[in-house]
């Protein structure tokens, strides 16, 4: 058994090397010898399973509300409107506001009528690939299905896409733990280029209205029961709505595709039974989660697996380690598309459990499962290229040959 690292020096904003390639040796040294990290900034890492869960299942104790922990790193700047107007860093009411007019949106019956425009978009995007012998997975592929999902969603035209991607890099690399001042200034850029484009879009909407059971943008304009959303609510809303679902269903597809590649005997399984292709789905959520790390606040005095934490602890939430913890999955480093269970945090839990969550596993199947109907024998063609996100786990570059 390989030795686990040390873990005296752990520090989120200060990752050793080799973190960004594999981060997991350091998370399993952590559950085993530290599960309740404090932090040199004060704040505590929980790599848990159960811990995290608790905390998720406690909103009104672990408060998601992030106006204190970001004032300090984000000042009076566009990026401190953003990222605390925004539903995932909000607690009640707002968020239940926010959070009612977009599920409104994501019913059952809406992510089955969408099943046909995911399809095309992928069929489009392989048919493109078709006669190429090599490709990006990520630039040509796995990239351009939320950009084209989410676009659609609010009602983005076409050829004003172009710069979805860049913004929403540029907006989620700031919540790193650490950023420096080139990444503060693209991310502060990046909100208000966005935001002034969606002031426009949003004029032209009042105009026009769509409609509110399929635009998300209508629905978020027009509000529900006479409960309406500030102009600046509503834009920096639809900014989450771009980032949350692009960015996490882009490493979901990614990861996915590296690892079937990676694991060949899984991969004929599956090209086998397309029936686990579900299972699948939520494997690789769990393995290589797309998004690594949550964070709360704690709102009053209060303990976490016998440790103390006084009021206004923030609380640092390790999703890649929760999800990888052997008290909850059997043999928790092995790709298992049969695992059942598989009651996986990738998608958090509780209040603040993702919305779009049958949407983006809508579109991870249908991405994988027609990549893999199109081109079965692919394989990586040299090193992907990592990220180097601590928060989000996905890779900028996947170099393939298809044939």
């Amino acid at each position: 058994m390989t030795p686990l690292p040390a873990i005296d020096d752990f520090d989120l904003r200060a990752l050793p090397n080799g973190f960004y390639e594999n981060p997991y040796p350091w998370y399993r040294a952590l559950q085993t010898r530290e599960p309740v990290r404090r932090m040199p900034d004060g704040s505590v890492l929980l790599t848990r399973y159960a811990d995290v869960q608790a905390v998720y299942k406690n909103p009104t104790v672990f408060s998601s509300d992030k106006t204190t922990e970001f004032k300090p790193k984000f000042g009076n700047s566009a990026l401190f409107e953003h990222h605390t107007t925004s539903l995932v860093f909000n607690d009640p009411p707002l968020h239940s506001r926010v959070r009612r007019l977009i599920a409104g949106a994501m019913h059952p019956r809406a992510i089955t009528d969408m099943a046909p425009g995911v399809v095309a978009c992928v069929d489009a995007l392989l048919d493109a690939l078709e006669d190429r012998p090599e490709a990006d997975l990520i630039a040509d592929f796995a990239m351009q299905i939320p950009i084209e999902i989410i676009g659609n969603l609010l009602g983005i035209p076409p050829h004003d896409r172009g710069p979805l991607r860049g913004w929403s890099l540029a907006i989620l690399g700031a919540l790193e733990p650490r950023i420096d001042a080139d990444t503060f200034d693209r991310g502060n850029r990046a909100v208000t280029d966005f935001t002034a484009y969606l002031d426009g879009l949003t004029a032209e909407r009042r105009r026009t209205p769509g409609d509110p059971e399929r635009d998300v943008l209508t629905r978020l304009i027009q509000g529900e029961a006479g409960d309406t959303l500030s102009l600046s609510e509503l834009l920096q809303n639809c900014i989450f709505i771009l980032n949350a679902g692009h960015e996490t269903t882009t490493n979901l597809i990614g990861n996915g595709l590296v690892l079937l590649a990676q694991h060949g005997s899984q991969r004929a399984q599956l090209l086998a039974e397309p029936g686990l292709l579900s299972g699948t789905i939520d494997e690789i959520l769990r393995l290589e989660s797309s998004n690594q790390l949550g964070n709360r606040i704690s709102t009053r005095d209060t303990e976490i697996a016998g440790h103390t934490l006084c009021a206004g602890t923030p609380v640092t939430l390790c999703i890649g380690a929760a999800n990888r913890d052997p008290a909850q999955f059997a043999d928790p480093d092995h790709f298992d598309l049969r695992r059942a269970p598989n009651r996986h945090l990738a998608f958090g839990s509780g209040i603040h459990q993702c919305a779009g969550i049958n949407l983006a596993k809508l579109e991870g199947r249908v991405a994988l499962g027609r990549f893999l109907q199109r081109f079965p024998n692919y394989r990586l063609d040299g090193q992907p290229t990592r990220s180097l996100r601590a928060r989000f786990r996905g890779f900028s570059r996947i170099p393939c040959r298809l044939r």
